[in-house]
């Protein structure tokens, strides 16, 4: 018996007699999107980045972004029930949640919740208020969570270091870390016991107008050598954790991999050469006497950007969380363009309302290729979903929108295939990637190409 059911039967004080189950009714489905670029100079602000060129698109590695999206806002419901004292909500208060999962209008959290009855169970009381709460099987799927959260613990405090030892200041605003909260799997209690549990690496400062109510930051308390290597360094030159490391220029390749169907990087192989060889300052080197705009200071940001997206779980992160660093990390305003101009190391994809970057080199295919726990938890999670996984091609962004209305309306089983787009944070962001710069990137480089 689940912990909703056991609740409202004994702490109830009489409204939960004579409950029922509400068993799942409909089937909520939704298309993705592929994408054509527009060769023309001057865009209207309606144009999207959805405009790519199919040569540039990678149909596995957009599969790849349905498939934790679809992870994360399941993740996002489980999260949201276990903050609750008796981990149950009623679905009215859970409504207030839809703008975090992108759930549009008229369509009811609950048409989502029905589509995995092995992890959410829904039940009515007496009066005929609907509650939500998690099965037998969502509670234990947590409780794993936090065990496989507690084990990462070090390899995240790492991460984060890093992170500090690569800023300018060597110190980062807390509220900025917390959007790579899932993406370097730190646990739900971050800020409040997590950050307080390595002071030998960091420590939580405030800075203000000094009566003590100025913002808060994560500050290095001690610089490691050893840490101060990069993950390409590691791979390329084999270097260990062990080495009295000093950061400088490198010359290091990046790894590349360009979709099947691209075939104007055979033009532009001498360029990618040229492009290879170009030496740049290390993520941890000082870089505040780097000149902006300069062809070594955009080098430096891709390898800054390298290492952000090697430290995190799925080799993926939301293009807005990295936007929210380019002071502390010393990067251009225009990272856009970067991603755009380096498709054979970074990926875009377009699906939903914010962009993810992916790091190219981390997949095969539709699937990561180095896996940890927590992946493979996700990865279970998706099972009990229901989730399938999408082995044809994504349709055109018109049709995915036309997919959403109709499908979202139709009834079918519980245990179908679930595919709602996600946008994957419990933070919600305002300063999404605008628009028109993206716009202006694709401008750029249609000029070019």
């Amino acid at each position: 018996m689940g912990r909703l059911r056991c609740w409202l039967q004994f702490y109830g004080n009489g409204i939960a007699h004579n409950m029922f189950a509400i068993m799942p009714e409909r089937n909520v489905l939704s298309g993705e999107s592929s994408f054509r670029r527009v060769w023309v100079r001057f865009m209207t602000s309606s144009k999207r980045v959805q405009d790519r060129s199919k040569e540039k698109r990678v149909n596995e590695l957009e599969i790849a972004t349905e498939k934790w999206k679809i992870a994360s806002k399941v993740m996002f419901l489980m999260e949201v029930l276990k903050s609750e004292p008796d981990m149950i909500m009623t679905v009215r208060s859970m409504e207030q949640y839809r703008r975090q999962i992108n759930l549009p209008k008229p369509h009811k959290i609950s048409d989502f919740i029905r589509k995995s009855p092995k992890l959410f169970e829904l039940y009515k009381d007496q009066r005929g208020v609907l509650w939500c709460g998690l099965t037998e099987q969502g509670e234990d799927l947590l409780d794993e969570h936090d065990k496989l959260l507690e084990e990462n613990g070090d390899k995240a405090a790492e991460h984060v270091t890093r992170c500090l030892m690569m800023s300018v200041d060597k110190k980062l605003p807390l509220d900025k870390i917390v959007h790579f909260r899932r993406d370097f799997g730190l646990p739900l209690d971050f800020r409040i016991n997590w950050v307080h549990k390595f002071p030998q690496h960091f420590k939580v400062v405030k800075l203000g107008d000094g009566d003590g109510d100025g913002d808060e930051y994560l500050e290095l308390v001690s610089w490691n050598p050893a840490w101060a290597i990069t993950e390409l360094e590691k791979k390329t030159l084999g270097l260990t954790e062990e080495c009295d490391h000093k950061p400088g220029m490198l010359s290091l390749a990046f790894p590349m991999k360009f979709p099947p169907s691209y075939k104007k990087m055979y033009r532009y192989r001498g360029k990618i050469e040229h492009f290879q060889k170009r030496s740049y300052l290390s993520p941890y080197a000082d870089a505040r006497g780097q000149e902006a705009g300069s062809k070594e200071f955009d080098k430096r940001a891709i390898a800054v950007m390298h290492e952000l997206l090697s430290f995190t779980l799925e080799k993926r992160l939301v293009t807005d969380h990295l936007t929210h660093f380019r002071r502390e990390f010393v990067m251009p305003q225009k990272l856009m363009r970067i991603f755009l101009k380096h498709c054979g190391i970074f990926y875009v994809s377009e699906r939903g309302k914010r962009f993810s970057v992916f790091l190219t080199e981390g997949y095969e295919g539709p699937e990561l290729i180095e896996k940890c726990p927590l992946i493979f938890w996700k990865e279970k999670l998706l099972r009990f979903t229901g989730y399938r996984g999408r082995k044809r091609e994504i349709p055109t962004y018109k049709d995915t929108l036309d997919m959403e209305e109709r499908e979202l309306l139709e009834s079918g089983s519980g245990d179908e295939s679930l595919s709602v787009g996600i946008d994957d944070d419990m933070v919600i962001d305002n300063d999404e990637m605008d628009i028109d710069e993206v716009n202006d990137a694709y401008d750029e480089e249609n000029t070019k190409v």
